[in-house]
């Protein structure tokens, strides 16, 4: 991994990429999302702040445990302007989505669960298959795609 010597208060999008390990791509597609942030040189060069590494960092830890962008986009606009995200950040903003990903880990489990089921039958019962209509609540009362509430 490059060193980037201190006295450097930004970086290039090279720089940022070789030493977060995110392509250079993703990078780009999270200032266009708005998860980081850089200025422009003179030259029309974009430059990060050091600050950015964490961040990208932190943006990657989420993504690996499967958290939306748009989800981090909205945990990192609590945080104050060109503030790095702290472990105390990562504990509070990572217990807000343990039910998220509890009620996703619990869909996958049925998901794999079910897939057995499946294999050889090659019917996928729009009836009856747990992969095509799970948990179908109103097609017990009545026929047909419903998605309306109650009382219309």
């Amino acid at each position: 991994m490059p060193q980037i010597p201190e006295k450097i208060h930004e970086l290039t999008v090279g720089q940022l990429s070789a030493r977060s390990g995110a392509a250079v791509s993703a990078l780009h597609f999270y200032e266009a999302k708005g998860l980081i942030s850089s200025r422009r040189t003179a030259g029309n060069q974009r430059r990060f702040s050091r600050d950015t590494l964490r961040r990208v960092a932190f943006i990657r830890a989420a993504q690996r445990v499967g958290i939306p962008l748009a989800t981090i986009r909205s945990a990192l606009a609590e945080l104050p302007e060109e503030r790095t995200p702290t472990r105390e950040d990562w504990a509070r903003l990572s217990e807000a989505w343990r039910s998220e990903l509890d009620e996703r880990i619990t869909q996958l489990n049925r998901l794999r669960d079910h897939l057995t089921d499946c294999i050889g039958c090659g019917c996928l019962s729009l009836d009856t298959c747990v992969l095509s209509n799970p948990d179908d609540v109103f097609g017990e009362r009545q026929a047909g795609s419903r998605l309306m509430a109650e009382g219309r």
